[in-house]
C-alpha cells in the first residue's frame, strides 16, 4: 500500500470532464457535482454539448464537455478555466485544452491516443503534448480502457458495454484527487440504476478501481485536495438544473393557486427536459401533452387556460416564432398562460446546444399588433424556481400571458438548491369572477385598480361568454370593429401590464459611490457579480444592477440608471436590453459590452473590459451611434 499524500485544503476548484458524446461525461460530471453539493460545497456547472446528434467517434465536432466549479462557499459561475481537465480521447484534449489553466492537471486515457485517434483529432505529429505546449509533468497518463476491461473481464458484459464504464474510472480518479467519499457515489449509482442493479454494481466496481489506482500510484501528483464547506446553512438540498427548477416552480404555483397544471409542448433543444420532468408527476395532477408541432402545443395550452387550468408551454427561440399567432390569441383573450423560452443560439436553427440572450426583443415585440406581455428573466439555475413561480402568479392574478426567459446555460447548468417550505410560499389568487356578476357577466369587465379582467371558467352557471381572436367590445364582449373601441382596448391591455407591481431592482456593491454601474439581465448575473467583486478587490468602486423583471421594468429603473456617470450594459446579444433601456429611460446613454459566442461570459474578459471604461476619460454620448459606445472585446 502506497503512503498517503499530503492533503491540501482549497477554497475552490474547477474540473472539466470531456470526451466523445457517448463517453458519459455529463453523467460523470453530474455525479461529481451532486456529491460535492451533498457535502455542503457550493457548485455551479456548465454542460457543453456538441450540436451533432452523434458525430463520428473521435472527431473534433463530437466532443462533449461538463465543467463544474466547486467552492467552500457560494460560487456564482462555472469558472473561466479548469484546474483539472479529464480528456478521454485525443479530440477532447485538442478541443478542450484551451479551457484549462496553464498549471492545470490533465488526466488522459492513453489507450485513446493511438495513431488513428491522433489523425482524427488532426494532430500534426505523434508528440501531441509538445504540439499543444503541455508539460508532461502535469499529465496523469493512465491506460483507462485497458484497466476497465481488466476490472470487468468476469462481469459477463460485452465489450461495448464495458467501454461505457470508462467514465466511472475517470470519476473515481477525480474523487481520489479531491478526497470524495465514494459511498455517496455508490448511493447515486444504486439509485440511478435501481431497476438494473447489475449495471450499478459494475459501475461501482469501476469507480473504486479508479479511486484505488490514484491512491496506489499517486498518479504523478504531489498532493490530494479537500474543499470543506465554510458556511453551513442547515436544510434539505439537491443538485438541481434550471429546467428541473422551472418545472418545480410551475408545480408549486399550481399547488398554491389550487389549480391543475397543464403543459403543452413540442420537443426542442434545450427546453425538452421541462416536458420530461413534468411528465413524471401525474400523481400531483400535472397534465402534459407532447404535441405534433409548436403551434398546436401553444394552442392546446390556450385551450387549457380557457378551461380553467394553470397552463404553460415550453420551447426555445425558433418555437417562439412559430407560436406567435397562438400567443397573440392569449393576449387578445387575456388568458393566463406561462410561455417558457429557453434561449439558444440563432438565428434559424443556429447553435441548438449553445446559449445566448438573443430572444429578448422577439418576446417583447415579435407579434403582430400591439401585443404587450410581462417578461421575467431567471438569473440562475436555482432562481428558475422562483422565476417560474412568479411568472405563474402574474399570469393568474393579472389575466395575461407571461414570458419566462431562461437560456441553455442556466437550463442545463446546475447548483445546490435548498428545498423551500411550501408553507412559506405566498398564496396565488386567480382573478376569478365575483358572485355579484352572475347573469350580468361580460368577459372584458375589469378590476378598476389593476385593469385585469375577471376569469369565468366554462360551465359556471350565469357566466356564459365567448372569447376569440377578433377584437371585442369592451362593454358587451361582442365582436367590434369600431375605431374608438379598438384604441381603448389596446390602451387597456398596455396599461394592465404596465400596472403590474414588481420588486425594485437592487444595486449591489458600491451602490452609493460607484465609478461604474454594471447592468445586466437574467442569466449573466453570476458572471457580472463575480466581475464586480474582482474589480472591487483591485480597488475600484463598482456596482451591479441585474434585472429579473423586464416588462414592466421596476419603478426605480430610471433613478438607478441615471444616478451614475458611467454605466455599461453587458449582455449576450448585440445590444437588445440596452436598446430597450434607451427607449424607456430618457437621456440614458450607456456603454455596451456585447458578446454572441454561444458560451457564457469569461470573467477575466469582463474585468478587463470594464476596467478600460473606468480608466477612460470620456463618457458615452447619447448623440453618438450605438456602435461608438460599444467596448471592443
Amino acid at each position: 500500500m502506497a503512503e498517503d499524500l499530503e492533503v491540501k485544503e482549497l477554497d475552490q476548484v474547477v474540473v472539466r470532464f470531456s470526451g466523445d458524446s457517448g463517453d458519459g461525461m455529463q453523467l460523470a460530471g453530474n455525479i461529481f457535482s451532486t456529491v460535492s453539493a451533498t457535502v455542503g460545497n457550493g457548485i455551479s456547472t456548465f454542460p457543453d454539448y456538441p450540436a451533432d446528434i452523434r458525430a463520428p467517434q473521435g472527431s473534433l465536432t463530437g466532443v462533449s464537455g461538463f465543467q463544474v466549479h466547486i467552492g467552500s462557499g457560494k460560487v456564482y459561475t462555472p469558472g473561466d478555466q479548469c484546474d483539472v481537465l479529464v480528456a478521454m480521447n485525443a479530440a477532447a484534449l485538442k478541443t478542450q485544452y484551451k479551457y484549462a489553466k496553464p498549471q492545470a492537471t490533465v488526466i488522459i486515457d492513453t489507450d485513446s491516443f493511438g495513431p488513428n485517434d491522433l489523425k482524427k483529432a488532426e494532430f500534426c505529429t505523434t508528440d501531441y503534448l509538445c504540439e499543444l505546449g503541455i508539460d508532461s509533468d502535469r499529465v496523469v497518463a493512465c491506460p483507462i480502457t485497458t484497466m476497465v476491461k481488466a476490472c470487468l473481464k468476469e462481469s459477463g458484459m460485452d465489450n461495448r458495454a464495458i467501454l461505457k464504464c470508462r467514465n466511472m474510472f475517470a470519476l473515481g480518479l477525480v474523487c481520489w484527487l479531491f478526497n470524495r467519499d465514494l459511498s455517496l457515489v455508490e448511493n447515486f449509482l444504486k439509485d440511478k440504476f435501481a431497476k438494473k442493479p447489475e449495471i450499478a454494481e459494475n459501475n461501482i466496481k469501476v469507480v473504486n478501481a479508479g479511486f484505488d489506482y490514484g491512491h496506489n500510484v499517486h498518479a504523478g501528483v504531489p498532493a490530494t485536495y479537500r474543499i470543506d464547506s465554510k458556511v453551513k446553512n442547515p436544510g434539505r438540498y439537491m443538485d438541481i438544473t434550471g429546467n428541473k427548477a422551472t418545472a418545480y416552480g410551475l408545480m408549486a404555483a399550481a399547488e398554491k393557486s389550487g389549480l391543475k397544471l397543464y403543459l403543452g409542448s413540442y420537443p426542442i433543444t434545450p427546453a425538452t427536459d421541462i416536458l420530461h420532468e413534468l411528465a413524471k408527476h401525474k400523481s400531483l395532477g400535472v397534465m402534459t401533452v407532447q404535441c405534433e408541432d409548436e403551434i398546436s402545443a401553444c394552442a392546446s395550452a390556450v385551450g387549457a387556460s380557457f378551461a380553467g387550468a394553470l397552463a404553460a408551454t415550453s420551447t426555445s427561440g425558433p418555437g417562439i416564432a412559430l407560436k406567435s399567432e397562438a400567443i397573440n390569441l392569449a393576449v387578445m383573450d387575456e388568458l393566463p398562460l406561462v410561455i417558457i423560452d429557453v434561449q439558444r443560439g440563432g438565428p434559424s436553427t443556429g447553435l441548438p446546444t449553445k446559449s445566448e440572450q438573443t430572444d429578448l426583443l422577439q418576446v417583447l415585440y415579435g407579434r403582430n399588433g400591439e401585443s404587450p406581455m410581462p417578461v421575467v428573466a431567471a438569473m440562475s439555475p436555482t432562481d428558475c424556481f422562483d422565476a417560474a413561480f412568479q411568472a405563474a402568479r402574474i399570469a393568474l392574478e393579472h389575466m395575461t400571458p407571461v414570458v419566462l426567459l431562461t437560456d441553455a446555460f442556466i437550463a442545463n447548468g446546475s447548483a445546490a438548491w435548498k428545498l423551500p417550505d411550501m408553507e412559506e410560499l405566498p398564496e396565488i389568487k386567480p382573478h376569478y369572477v365575483t358572485e355579484d356578476q352572475k347573469y350580468k357577466y361580460t368577459p372584458y369587465r375589469r378590476d378598476p385598480e389593476t385593469f385585469a379582467r375577471y376569469w369565468a371558467v366554462p360551465g359556471q352557471e350565469g357566466y356564459t361568454h365567448i372569447l376569440g381572436g377578433l377584437e371585442k367590445d369592451g362593454e358587451t364582449g361582442a365582436i367590434s370593429t369600431e375605431p374608438e373601441n379598438h384604441d381603448m382596448m389596446d390602451h387597456l391591455r398596455f396599461e394592465k401590464v404596465a400596472k403590474i407591481k414588481v420588486s425594485d431592482v437592487e444595486v449591489l456593491g458600491d451602490a452609493d459611490d460607484a465609478e461604474l454601474l454594471i447592468v445586466g439581465f437574467g442569466s449573466t448575473y453570476g458572471h457580472l457579480y463575480t466581475a464586480m467583486n474582482e474589480l472591487r478587490k483591485k480597488g475600484h468602486k463598482v456596482a451591479l444592477a441585474q434585472f429579473k423583471y423586464i416588462n414592466p421594468l421596476p419603478k426605480n429603473t430610471a433613478d438607478v440608471l441615471l444616478k451614475y456617470k458611467k454605466v455599461v450594459v453587458a449582455e449576450q446579444n448585440l445590444g437588445q436590453f440596452a436598446a430597450l433601456l434607451r427607449i424607456r429611460v430618457n437621456n440614458f446613454a450607456p456603454y455596451q459590452y456585447n458578446q454572441v459566442k454561444g458560451q457564457p461570459f469569461v470573467v477575466r474578459e469582463l474585468v478587463n473590459g470594464f476596467e478600460r471604461i473606468i480608466l477612460s476619460n470620456g463618457l458615452p454620448n447619447h448623440t453618438k451611434t450605438f456602435e461608438e459606445n460599444i467596448i471592443e472585446i
